[in-house]
């Protein structure tokens, strides 16, 4: 599954709210990749989510594949177009 969505923290997605994204991801079998522009990364690695510098308003594709791919894609997305600290 796949589905974009944009970065609504006013801080982009720093060491913090990454490192929330990256334990939500690792709570799911399934396998899940980040992508933004021509770049792609593991969900699961909080240096992959770190390079990818998504700042405030980024459009932000995220793939998931697998068991439970479309809980997870929803939760992940809900956690980027909210305000995470």
């Amino acid at each position: 599954m796949q589905k974009e969505f944009s970065v609504q923290n006013p801080l982009g997605i720093h060491s913090r709210p990454a490192g929330a994204l990256m334990k939500k991801a690792k709570l799911f079998p399934c396998d899940i990749t980040v992508t933004k522009g021509d770049k792609t990364v593991n969900g699961k690695s909080i240096v992959g989510l770190l390079s990818l510098e998504m700042r405030y308003g980024d459009k932000v594709t995220v793939n998931t594949s697998g068991e439970q791919e479309e809980e997870a894609l929803n939760e992940l997305g809900q956690m980027l177009e909210s305000v995470l600290e």
